[in-house]
This record gives structure tokens, C-alpha cells and sequence, in this order.
């Protein structure tokens, strides 16, 4: 019998299905869970068994960590497969999973938590030697002088980001000095309502790079391998349009650089389960771009 016989899916639709298919073709047996709207989806019909764990809404449902937990005690389950989105990035959901001992298929709780939040993630990063964007190295204070002399340090055009931001969200561009103090107090607001948190920190803005993605794979024994990359560039909004792979104009020699640094990062942090590096691309430096870097499972 294998390790994994029998795997809770905690997600819906295409995410499900994918899961779905790698687990039947691994013949693990699978779990459903679903809301009451949900129960004639498709991969609720082709998972071995299901559970329904709540109404419509997905507060109620699909986040409800005791509901899930539930279900995969019912079941005999013996690991939860979270997907992407909804709590994939949770890290107390990953350590409620596993004080209830189940597997959690994905990344430790305490590597969710290091990189959830940018600041500690950029510290993290520069810490394993992967090359970063020149920044304030730390969260910006709410005095503005101390910013303003970052600012002049880093030098215009700058760019401050929300902490605990992601997904193009918490994200203000500053051309001139006579900008600083308004777009400091903008994002501070937003990243406190989209976030919870209103940490803000500033970068370097490059104002051309190439959007280059690494993505990378490590088990539990510290073993990590990268698969290549793709070229994100072209967006809307921050958000990537069309990924290109192999990225265009990167030379064999930069590829197996930055991959080897993104294989040791994994390394040096414990990294287990997918993932995705970004890396703003620019006059042929890579730097790290924390905002867009992605936990997967």
C-alpha cells in the first residue's frame, strides 16, 4: 500500500481534476470535499468518495479548516492536497493539517510563514545568496524622513510594496520626492484593507525588466532540482498575460546560474513542494522579485 492511499482534496474544479488525475494515476484513492452548491461538480463524481463541508459561501466552506479536518478524519484520509489558492498558502491551516496528524502536501508551515511575508522573505533570500533588488532592506517606519532617506539612497524611480502583499495588489510607483508622503499613506491603506497588514517597504523600480519565472521542485530530504524557466513579461495590471518557455534571450550560461541559485535558496530554507522564483530581468542582472514569487504544491 502506498504512502499516500488515500488524499483529501481541499479545493474544487479544474484545480480538483488536476489533483485528481496525478492521484488516480498514481492509484491513491481521493476525497471530495465540496459545499452544497458544488455537489454535482465533476470532480466531486470522479473522486472515490466526498464530503460535504458547508454552504455556498467558501468561508464557510472550502476555508472552514475545522470542517476539512473533519473530513479527513471521517475518511481515513491520510493528507490533505490544498491545490492553489484558497488556503495553499496558509501556513496555519498546513500546521493545523499536520497537529492533526495528517500529511500536508505542500510547503512547512514555518516556510508559508517566511515567505508570506516580503520582508522577511527578501532577508531570507539575500541570506541564501540570491541577488535582490536594492531596497530599504527592512519595513519603511511611519516617520517620513527616514523613507525620504531611502529613497535618495535607492534612488528615484522607487516602488513600495505591501509587506504581506501578492498577486499585483499593494503596489505604488514614486517618480519624485513631492510624491513619496502620499503614496507612503495610499499603500499603507490598501495593504491594510486587502491584507490586514499595513507594512510597507520600498524597492529599486526598474522600469523596463524582463519578467523571467523559475520553477523548482524539493522533497523532505533537502533534495531540490529547478525545471526550467518561462518568460512572463508580458502583463496587465502586474498580473502575467502569456508565459513564454524557454524564455527568449537568456543564455545557457545565465539559465544554469539562476537556477543553480534558486536550487540552494530551496536548500538553504528547507523548501519542500513546488515552486516559483520570479525574477525581474534587467541589463542581463537577475534580481529577485519577492512580490510575484509563488509557494505551490
Amino acid at each position: 500500500m502506498a504512502l499516500l492511499d488515500k488524499v483529501v482534496i481541499a479545493n474544487r474544479g479544474e484545480i480538483a481534476l488536476r489533483i485528481l488525475r496525478a492521484c488516480h494515476a498514481m492509484d491513491i484513492k481521493t476525497v471530495a470535499v465540496h459545499s452544497t452548491v458544488d455537489r454535482n461538480l465533476k470532480h466531486v463524481a470522479m473522486a472515490d468518495e466526498s464530503v460535504c463541508i458547508g454552504p455556498p459561501p467558501s468561508t464557510e466552506s472550502y476555508l472552514n479548516v475545522p470542517a476539512i479536518i473533519a473530513a479527513t478524519e471521517v475518511t481515513d484520509a491520510v493528507a490533505v492536497h490544498p491545490g492553489y489558492g484558497f488556503l495553499a498558502e496558509n501556513a496555519d491551516f498546513a500546521e493545523r493539517v499536520e497537529q492533526s496528524g495528517f500529511i500536508f502536501i505542500g510547503p512547512r508551515p514555518e516556510t508559508i510563514r517566511l515567505m508570506g511575508d516580503k520582508v522577511s522573505a527578501i532577508k531570507a533570500m539575500r541570506e541564501a545568496g540570491v541577488p535582490c533588488v536594492p531596497g530599504s532592506d527592512g519595513p519603511l517606519p511611519d516617520e517620513l524622513p527616514p523613507c525620504m532617506e531611502v529613497a535618495q539612497r535607492v534612488g528615484y524611480p522607487v516602488i513600495i510594496k505591501a509587506a504581506a502583499g501578492g498577486g499585483g495588489r499593494g503596489m505604488r510607483v514614486v517618480h519624485t520626492e513631492a510624491h513619496l508622503a502620499n503614496a507612503l499613506q495610499l499603500t499603507r491603506q490598501e495593504a491594510q484593507t486587502a491584507f490586514g497588514d499595513s507594512t510597507v517597504y520600498m524597492e529599486k523600480y526598474l522600469q523596463n525588466p524582463r519578467h523571467i519565472e523559475i520553477q523548482v521542485m524539493a522533497d523532505q530530504h533537502g533534495n531540490a532540482v529547478y525545471l526550467g524557466e518561462r518568460d512572463c513579461s508580458t502583463q496587465r495590471r502586474h498580473q502575467k498575460v502569456i508565459e513564454e518557455a524557454p524564455a527568449p534571450g537568456i543564455t545557457q550560461e545565465e539559465r544554469e546560474y539562476i537556477g543553480g541559485v534558486c536550487v540552494e535558496a530551496c536548500k538553504r530554507i528547507g523548501y519542500r513542494g513546488a515552486g516559483t522564483f520570479e525574477f525581474l530581468y534587467d541589463s542581463g542582472h537577475f534580481y529577485f522579485n519577492c512580490q510575484n514569487t509563488a509557494l505551490e504544491v
